[in-house]
């Protein structure tokens, strides 16, 4: 069966590198959803300034449009996006009922400690603060989201995702 994972949470989180691993798993497509925002957005990022909901709005329309495809097409795909409020959760589940989010969950010090010992072209560990006070953790009645700690082992979470979808 296809399906549409999107891999969520804040920048440093591990959707990266946990959707790279768990695609190769499960013989899905994986895509970083970073490679699909405007050169708008890239400029505004690498400048350190927070994207607004206005300039996110046609980078969450593509991706939700990117799952659907590949839904469609009966192929699997794994999207890493932060889809950080409900809004943007619920704009990508529009119309797609083979949608899962699977949410990377861990602290402010976990993750900017992760943050600041990497290189990320436009995602620089100033903007980390921004995106937690814009994080809208899934509530009970976000039925399709999965929360999976990152308090563990890249190997740990990918089975952990397996078992569960």
């Amino acid at each position: 069966m296809a399906r549409f994972i999107i891999l969520m949470g804040v920048s440093g989180s591990g959707k990266t590198v946990v959707g790279r691993s768990l695609a190769q798993k499960i013989n899905a497509e994986f895509i970083d959803g970073d490679n699909l925002h405007s050169q708008r957005n890239v400029d505004k990022m690498a400048a350190g300034i927070p994207l607004t909901d206005e300039d996110r709005l046609d980078w969450l329309n593509l991706i939700a449009k990117v799952g659907h495809d590949h839904v469609e097409h009966g192929t699997t795909c794994i999207i890493a996006c932060s889809a950080l409020k409900k809004t943007y959760r619920d704009l990508l589940r529009n119309n797609n009922e083979s949608i899962r989010f699977i949410y990377l969950k861990g602290s402010f010090d976990l993750i900017h400690d992760r943050i600041s010992k990497r290189s990320h072209q436009y995602m620089p560990a100033s903007l980390l603060q921004s995106q937690f006070d814009t994080l809208e953790e899934p509530q009970a009645d976000e039925t399709d989201v999965l929360v999976v700690l990152i308090n563990q082992e890249i190997p740990a979470i990918v089975d952990e995702i397996i078992k569960a979808v």
